[in-house]
Formats: structure tokens, C-alpha cells, sequence
């Protein structure tokens, strides 16, 4: 028990140093960062490489990354905040008026796990195993880490909330890979082995179609941050 309680307040501390690490350009950065909308060319280009390179067999691919994003949602947010019922920073009353928040924006009352990291770090799991490119696989976990940590910042989750969160989402996208290999095997009436299929169906994708995921993700990046900036002198 005592470990555990030093465990719970070193996540404190540490929360509470992460977020006191703001200024007027960050709430603007990861105000927008943090909203789902903003990432709607990232997804649509994934979906675009897959569609374009798997063609009528894109639907296997599509509808298991739908069902990985619903597990990952839904695990953490009715199994794991509701049955661990950890209050986030910024609906606990013992750090009222230590938490910086943005916009007034409190979330709802539990935050273990994040359901963001639990997201981000699964469809970027999914993502590294179904391409095989290194390149997308370091840019695409970059944006699942500042993802999630802009959680911290905007005052909605404990570090150890993110922690479990990417975990979960890598073990659930893990799991969720492995199902699809099989099936895509079982559709196709293939025997071939697994490490077979996982080679030919990353070589469908070539570093044309990779190098434009990348590319949309580092515009989008450079856009946020110029509107962020933009916002900053408009609102300073």
C-alpha cells in the first residue's frame, strides 16, 4: 500500500510540474492539438494509401482499424475509468486552483486511463505493423506522444493516466493486428505463414504512398503551428 501511495504522488508531482510549464502560445498549440477534427487529412491519407494500394480488399484492412479505435475507445473509457474511478487532476478538489486549464475545459470526472493515449498510441501501433516503414513509424509516434502529453498540459490527465493509456492502446492494437493477419489470410483461402503475409502486404505499399502520409502530417504540423502563433498575437 505505501508504494502505491508513493507511486500516486510522484504522478502527482509530476502532473503538477508538467502542467505549471505553460504560456500563451501552448494553450492555443494544444488547445487545437488535442481536437479530433484537426486530424481528419492525417486519417483520410492513411485511408487513401490503403484503399489505393489494397483496392477492393481495403475494406478488411479499413474495417479492422474501425474496430481496433472502437476497443481502444471503448475499453478505456467504460472498463477502465469506470472501474477505477481515479478522479482527473482537474475534477480534484484537493489541487483546486493548482491546475492550469485552458478555456475552463475540466473533461469528465475520471481519467484513468486516457482515452487519447489509449487512441493515439494504438493507431499508431496499427499503423507501424501494417506499413513497415520506419520513417511513418517514428513521425506517426511522435504525434501519439504529443498527443497524449497534451493531455497533461491542458490539465485533463495524471501522467500515469497517458502511461496506461499508450499501453493499452499498443497492446490492443497488437492483438487486433494479429486477427487481422488471419482473417485477411482466411479470406483470401491462403495457407501462407503469418511472417509471409506481413511482408507481402507491406510491400503494398510503396515509399511514394509512405512519403505522402509523411508529408501531410509534417504540412499539418507547420500549419498548427503558424495558426497557434497567429492566434498568440491576435488574442496577446
Amino acid at each position: 500500500m505505501t508504494l502505491f501511495l508513493n507511486i500516486m504522488s510522484l504522478d502527482q508531482d509530476l502532473f503538477l510540474y508538467l502542467n505549471s510549464l505553460h504560456n500563451s502560445f501552448g494553450d492555443h498549440f494544444f488547445w487545437m492539438y488535442t481536437d479530433t477534427l484537426i486530424w481528419l487529412p492525417l486519417y483520410a491519407s492513411i485511408l487513401y494509401v490503403i484503399i489505393k494500394q489494397q483496392g477492393q480488399k481495403s475494406w478488411i484492412t479499413i474495417l479492422f482499424i474501425i474496430l481496433m479505435v472502437v476497443l481502444c475507445d471503448q475499453i478505456s473509457s467504460q472498463i477502465f475509468k469506470d472501474g477505477f474511478q481515479r478522479l482527473r487532476p482537474s475534477q480534484n478538489p484537493l489541487l483546486e486552483g493548482l491546475v492550469h486549464l485552458v478555456n475552463g475545459r475540466k473533461g469528465g470526472l475520471y481519467g484513468f486511463v486516457s482515452s487519447h493515449a489509449t487512441n493515439s498510441f494504438g493507431l499508431a501501433m496499427f499503423s507501424s505493423l501494417l506499413f513497415r516503414y520506419k520513417p511513418l513509424t517514428i513521425v506517426i509516434f511522435i504525434w501519439a506522444l504529443i498527443n497524449s502529453y497534451s493531455r497533461i498540459y491542458l490539465g485533463l490527465h495524471y501522467p500515469g493516466d497517458i502511461l496506461g493509456g499508450g499501453l493499452l492502446g499498443i497492446g490492443v492494437a497488437v492483438l487486433v493486428y494479429q486477427i487481422y493477419l488471419r482473417t485477411y489470410n482466411k479470406i483470401e483461402l491462403s495457407k501462407r505463414p503469418i511472417i509471409e503475409l506481413k511482408k507481402l502486404i507491406s510491400q503494398k505499399f510503396n515509399s511514394a504512398d509512405k512519403k505522402l502520409i509523411i508529408f501531410v502530417f509534417t504540412t499539418m504540423m507547420i500549419t498548427l503551428l503558424i495558426v497557434a502563433k497567429l492566434m498568440v498575437r491576435l488574442h496577446g
